[in-house]
């Protein structure tokens, strides 16, 4: 009966860690794009809305299958980093999400279909910064 337990416990660890990588994967490949700033929105301690019109610059991202984020002001290309997408919790409420880290800041992807990026600052603040394709 041990025995049949332990495997048990075994397969579905297995399937478990798949399921999470495929997950991973999917939304990895969901974001290798190029992603115009459509505008940001403060968060608890500073509400705010600011778009291109009203910050005076356009700003786009560009993901790529390498691991690389492109981002540009006003098309022109200003930093090029890395990105890393993973499972990790909330600050706010402690739940788990997808996180990306990139520009030495951490997001919870809030929404990522294919017209729409919404990323949620994983701070107490909350901002979001929503772009479209």
């Amino acid at each position: 009966m041990l025995k049949k337990r332990m495997l048990f416990f075994i397969i579905f660890c297995v399937f478990t860690t798949a399921y999470s990588i495929d997950s991973i994967t999917y939304e990895t490949s969901k974001i290798i794009n190029t992603w115009v700033w459509e505008k940001s929105i403060g968060g608890l301690n500073n509400p705010y809305i600011a778009t291109p019109r009203t910050a005076g610059f356009k700003k786009k991202i560009v993901f790529t299958n390498q691991g690389k984020v492109i981002t540009y002001k006003n098309d022109i290309e200003i930093r090029i980093s890395t990105y890393e997408i993973k499972k990790g919790n909330c600050v706010s409420d402690n739940i788990e999400n997808d996180l990306i880290t990139f520009e030495g800041k951490t997001y919870i992807i809030e929404k990522l279909d294919n017209q729409n990026l919404i990323l949620l600052s994983n701070n107490e603040e909350g901002s979001r910064t929503i772009y479209k394709k």
